[in-house]
């Protein structure tokens, strides 16, 4: 085995660091990432419901009308 010098602390520390830097960014982006995608499945359940509102008062409202008014008129 031959002997060899061990880098020093401070050679250490930057790498670590540097590391650290590089986790940092890609947490960022990711971080970013998931908001847009929250944004924008927010927004697609935003018009879904909407949607769903409007069949179901296009469809449910005249469907009362007309049964209280055969019940009322019968």
């Amino acid at each position: 085995m031959g002997a060899r010098e061990s880098p020093s602390l401070e050679s250490r520390i930057a790498r670590v660091e540097g590391i650290l830097e590089e986790v940092r960014e890609r947490l960022n982006h990711l971080e970013t990432r998931t908001e847009m995608g929250f944004s924008e499945l927010r927004r697609e359940l935003r018009s879904q419901f909407r949607w769903t509102l409007g069949i179901m008062l296009g469809v449910l409202i005249p469907m009362w009308v007309t049964i209280i008014l055969t019940i009322l008129f019968h």
